[in-house]
């Protein structure tokens, strides 16, 4: 259990994917440049089983904004994306069902 302090800390915002491609050499990784607010960032994230590079630009998703930056598989991910997985692994993307500007504070 964590207190609503630490939750608060966790800056959860909205982002546009703008790009993807599959990382080289992985079966489950993603490559995707994201806007958040006027920000483009690159993130990886373990969604290629579930979604193809063609997909997935447009999508308005969630992502944990304020994470170290961190190598996978030699590709720098600055960020996190949400995603909920179900008994099988299988992922899907938090996304929106109304317009949300990129950027936005996810409460």
């Amino acid at each position: 259990m964590i207190t609503i302090d630490d939750f608060m800390n966790i800056e959860l915002r909205t982002a546009r994917i703008l790009s993807a491609e599959r990382v080289e050499g992985t079966d489950k990784l993603m490559r995707l440049m994201v806007q958040v607010g006027d920000e483009e960032r690159q993130l990886v994230a373990g969604i290629a089983k579930a979604y193809s590079a063609e997909e997935l630009p447009g999508k308005k998703i969630v992502v944990v904004a304020n994470l170290q930056p961190a190598t996978i598989r030699g590709v720098e991910s600055n960020g996190m994306v949400l995603a909920a997985s179900d008994d099988d692994g299988n992922p899907t993307l938090v996304t929106f069902d109304r317009w949300m500007d990129s950027g936005c504070r996810v409460r």
